[in-house]
């Protein structure tokens, strides 16, 4: 039975991942305060700190200062504890 639960919980925390968004991801960075790394696809790589979460926005405040990018923009995202 134990067993069982085990596998049932795994399996739901699979499909819980395979669905979270973008926005999801960005939006627990912001509650936890982990350092994270954005690039955009023009190229450029934002460090910081999630500071605000818009609709389709991300705001990423950094040593030179807050960076706003569009949630559209974000190719990939690399977090750090």
């Amino acid at each position: 039975m134990d067993e069982t639960l085990d596998a049932e919980q795994s399996a739901a925390r699979a499909a819980a991942r395979r669905r979270r968004t973008l926005r999801d991801l960005l939006l627990a960075l912001e509650d936890r305060g982990d350092l994270a790394t954005l690039w955009s696809a023009d190229g450029r790589c934002h460090r910081g700190t999630v500071q605000a979460v818009g609709v389709d926005h991300v705001e990423v405040a950094s040593a030179d200062g807050p960076r706003v990018v569009a949630l559209a923009h974000v190719v990939a995202v690399e977090v750090r504890r």
